[in-house]
């Protein structure tokens, strides 16, 4: 049985189910994607950033067990087998303690957490291309350019314009250096979540691609993952202490239609200062929030401004490491670092208050961090972004309606339309997995 085949037959037979397909991208996989499966006594956690409650589902039922996310899944760690292990996302309103707008009713839950007692691993193809791994770019064939998915025109709208607007005050007061100014994008599509996120690993391949159901009365959600960018690998070195690494993106340029016009926008990508003032101005965020969990002297930037490339964009990237003390756990530092500070701007606290006041509605899933979670202390997890949500098809069943969201960074030399169409572009391969017919992509 290949891995679709596996894919379908467990999201038809099983509400909870979660397929992690880093097709070699993920350290801990190697050149495996891992699929699992909930069996009705098998637990899954959910959390509700408006109400405060965690609550843990199992047999059917739903108990009240918490007010933190994180600190939930951590008890459930330390009372199962270090053999535990947890997939799932955390979005961006899960720290209690940051300001953010909460999921609303039409959102998928702000956090879903699930144990399978059945996972399984396989093998894929040897021909898996180098930049759906995200590895950087060595030539060779070009992908399918942009120009040949549908295009979003049009003038920038007065809402992005205003919250652009507010956001360079922030930025000229010295509130704020560097603003993730986020918009969300809604579409229906006759497409299941199956059948839209087969349709989006073939036409947006990457290294933290992935899906979720969470099917499930009064919790219900589906997240459809093809995410470029890590949040957070945690390993075991040989002595037995842990390593955590995170790799900000911070710039991004779409594909040429020819290897010329291609190479010349990698070239500007990496040569750009706004791009690598961004990118910089992250990466000290991250090696700042890696100082308050690793030990001292231990956190490095082994590779700065390193130009990845993708079948849709060229992105800039840099790589933060550390080694995380003893009496940190985790799930501890994971929540540390939360949410992803590509995803906030700089500084992180003071960023999200001025987010909160210009960003019309909650991000929910989206800017959080999706993946894996061991009980023995590793993990790996993307960033959330690139990623389609829904919570169930319309009242007729004919249709399913599909959130997503796309925005970048701000700082006081953007311009308003060139970060309004970098918005669009990067939500329009997401947005042609939604077609009926892949003729039209």
């Amino acid at each position: 049985m290949t891995v679709v085949d596996a894919f379908r037959e467990a999201a038809a037979g099983h509400a909870r189910c979660v397929w992690l397909d880093g097709g070699g991208a993920r350290e801990w996989s190697s050149d495996q994607s891992l699929l699992g499966v909930l069996e009705p006594d098998d637990v899954s956690l959910t959390y509700s950033a408006a109400t405060g409650e965690v609550t843990r589902h199992v047999d059917g039922t739903a108990e009240v067990v918490g007010t933190d996310v994180f600190e939930v899944l951590a008890d459930e760690m330390a009372a199962g087998s270090r053999r535990d292990q947890w997939f799932g996302y955390v979005g961006y309103a899960c720290r209690p303690d940051l300001p953010a707008h909460p999921a609303g009713p039409t959102d998928v839950p702000d956090a879903v957490w699930m144990r399978p007692s059945r996972t399984r691993l396989f093998q894929h193809r040897s021909d898996v291309s180098p930049a759906g791994r995200g590895n950087v770019h060595s030539g060779g064939d070009i992908p399918t350019p942009l120009s040949t998915f549908p295009r979003l025109t049009g003038e920038t709208p007065a809402r992005y314009a205003d919250a652009f607007a507010r956001v360079q005050e922030q930025l000229r007061a010295g509130n704020t250096y560097e603003v993730n100014l986020t918009y969300r994008l809604d579409a229906e599509s006759a497409l299941d979540p199956v059948a839209a996120y087969l349709r989006l690993r073939e036409l947006n391949p990457a290294p933290y691609a992935g899906f979720l159901q969470h099917d499930v009365p009064g919790a219900r959600g589906w997240l459809l993952s093809s995410s470029p960018e890590r949040y957070a690998l945690v390993t075991r070195a040989e002595d037995g202490s842990r390593v955590i690494e995170t790799k900000p993106i911070k710039g991004t340029t779409p594909r040429g239609a020819t290897p010329a016009e291609d190479d010349e926008l990698r070239r500007r990508l990496a040569a750009e200062p706004k791009f690598r003032a961004e990118n910089l101005m992250i990466t000290d965020l991250l090696r700042n929030d890696l100082a308050m969990v690793c030990e001292l002297g231990t956190v490095e930037v082994p590779s700065l401004l390193a130009v990845e490339s993708y079948p849709s964009v060229h992105q800039l990237v840099s790589t933060v490491r550390g080694r995380l003390r003893d009496d940190v756990s985790t799930v501890g530092a994971l929540r540390e670092l939360f949410p992803a500070g590509s995803m906030t701007g700089a500084p992180k606290l003071r960023t999200m208050q001025v987010i909160a006041d210009v960003e019309a509605t909650p991000r929910a899933a989206y800017a959080g961090a999706f993946g894996w979670i061991c009980a023995d202390g590793r993990a790996d997890l993307g960033v959330v972004i690139r990623t389609l949500t829904t919570t169930g098809p319309t009242e007729d069943e004919d249709r399913w309606p599909y959130r997503l969201g796309t925005g970048g960074g701000i700082t006081v030399q953007s311009d308003v339309d060139e970060e309004h169409a970098e918005s669009r572009w990067k939500a329009e391969r997401l947005l042609g997995s939604l077609l009926s017919d892949p003729s039209a992509t």
